[in-house]
């Protein structure tokens, strides 16, 4: 039975061969990266942490210039085939030695992550079973958007989350910086946007913001774990922070009063304004800065107080700025009807976009359909968090879906790849943000890396079930959804 459910591993691997024997870590097993290898050195410094915190073991690292002997897990580019990719990864599981083949930093660290799956989630003993795993990922992008406008999350808690993501494989994390209810980032031309800005917050949320080292460390952070950290300041809608903090941005020139509730749709930037595009170029000019990755994401979603001939001259306007600091532009799914530019991504997340006419104007796609990655949604009616706008997602609807059927005239080119999304307007603490993504974000995670076929719910679920334990040990507060016979140890 392991062998057909691939070891309860998630995601599910491509390829998953068993072998004679088990390897034991014990004290004496050591960590060798192959000399010279920038790409496999970090990630073999990884590795030999978490196996001290899980075994107590010393776990010494070595750079070695050819296959150590018994007893240690090598790291090593040679025998990598070329069709892994980036963040491919292949896994030998035997009697004496456990091989980690990689070409990139990303693929021996989805290496590692996959081993420490095959072991408990917390007592010994140490054995993994013998087997050879193939993997590479179906989708480039995987992503979770996590709302701090709504609702602030610390450097510390992003981190942690970060730790959580990359564990199942994503390398997005999407930080939706600004909105009406709060802006979350220091921008050294426009402080007031931070220190005013970041005092208020959705009603019972928490404020702050970030300074711009504090963000630079998170994307760091990020970086150590093969995530690349994508910025998002929403505009031209979702502003009120921002219109309060400079009233000479609003049409009226006069601050609204600052905004703690759900309603959306009410707050525009004022498109006719030269200095609207002073403040962007100079926001977006900041943020580029400081991001190492190549995305600037813009928002554009629910623009219902901006005209579509106001909204079709601020994407115009914006699309230039991006550009001008080198950067790719995302936005959500309305922004489809601004006029796109080859090269755009476009995060779709209504229930009747038409991703095709992104596609058509040479844009690509990540897929974040409200009724399946949602995950702010509620479980079921039940559910003391969360809303129910979109639709109730329990966790066979996260996971039951796939990304190139989901939405007619998409093809597998289109869809560069999936995000989770989790908004925080009733989410404000990290007990309550760990029980609305787990385990459904197990799911997204599946879906942005595994193969279509051989994925199915019946066959999902057992795995999943076996992941109850190694949640518990981990401290995280999932939801123990009866969908799934849980399983206790």
């Amino acid at each position: 039975m392991s062998s057909i459910l691939h070891h309860n591993l998630i995601p599910k691997p491509v390829r998953v061969e068993p072998r004679a024997g088990e390897f034991h870590i014990t004290a004496e097993t050591r960590i060798c990266a192959q000399a010279g290898l920038a790409e496999a050195q970090p990630a073999a410094e990884y590795l030999a942490g978490i196996l001290r915190r899980l075994t107590g073991y010393p776990m010494p690292l070595e750079a070695v210039g050819e296959a150590p002997g018994p007893g240690s897990i090598f790291l090593t580019v040679q025998g990598a085939p070329p069709v892994l990719g980036a963040e491919g990864y292949r896994l030998e599981v035997a009697g004496d030695a456990v091989t980690i083949r990689a070409n990139k930093f990303a693929g021996f660290f989805y290496g590692c992550q996959t081993l420490r799956q095959l072991l408990p989630p917390s007592e010994g003993p140490w054995q993994i079973p013998g087997l050879d795993v193939e993997d590479r990922p179906r989708f480039a992008w995987r992503g979770l958007m996590l709302d701090v406008a709504r609702s602030f999350f610390t450097v510390e808690e992003i981190k942690n989350l970060l730790d959580l993501a990359a564990a199942i494989k994503l390398n997005r994390l999407h930080l939706h910086l600004s909105d009406d209810q709060g802006w979350r980032i220091m921008i050294e031309s426009w402080p007031n946007l931070a220190l005013f800005g970041g005092k208020c917050a959705a009603e019972g949320g928490r404020s702050g913001y970030f300074t711009q080292a504090e963000f630079q460390e998170i994307a760091a952070y990020a970086q150590s774990r093969a995530v690349t950290l994508v910025p998002e300041i929403d505009m031209p809608g979702h502003t009120n922070a921002a219109l309060s903090a400079y009233p000479e941005l609003n049409r009226s020139g006069i601050a609204p009063e600052p905004y703690r509730g759900m309603k959306v749709g009410f707050s525009t930037l004022a498109a006719e304004k030269e200095i609207t595009y002073r403040f962007v170029a100079d926001v977006l000019r900041e943020l580029a800065a400081i991001t190492p990755g190549p995305y600037l994401h813009v928002g554009g979603d629910e623009a219902d107080s901006t005209t579509p001939e106001e909204y079709k001259l601020f994407l115009q306007r914006v699309q230039d700025i991006a550009a001008a600091n080198g950067k790719t532009l995302i936005g959500w799914d309305e922004i489809i009807h601004g006029g796109l530019r080859p090269g755009n991504l476009v995060q779709v997340w209504r229930k009747g976009t038409q991703p095709q006419k992104a596609a058509c104007q040479g844009a690509r796609l990540i897929l974040s359909p409200c009724h399946h990655a949602y995950l702010d949604m509620k479980y079921g009616p039940e559910t003391h968090l969360g809303q129910d706008w979109a639709a109730l997602i329990e966790v066979k609807d996260a996971y039951a879906w796939d990304p190139v059927s989901v939405y007619p005239g998409v093809s597998e080119e289109d869809v560069l790849g999936v995000e989770a999304a989790l908004w925080t307007e009733t989410i404000h603490n990290v007990s309550d943000l760990e029980y609305m993504l787990f385990p459904r974000l197990l799911g997204i995670a599946e879906i942005g890396w595994s193969p279509q076929e051989g994925r199915g719910w019946e066959e999902y679920r057992l795995r999943l079930a076996a992941h109850g334990p190694r949640l518990a040990a981990a401290g995280i507060n999932f939801c123990r959804s009866p969908q799934i016979s849980w399983r206790e140890g």
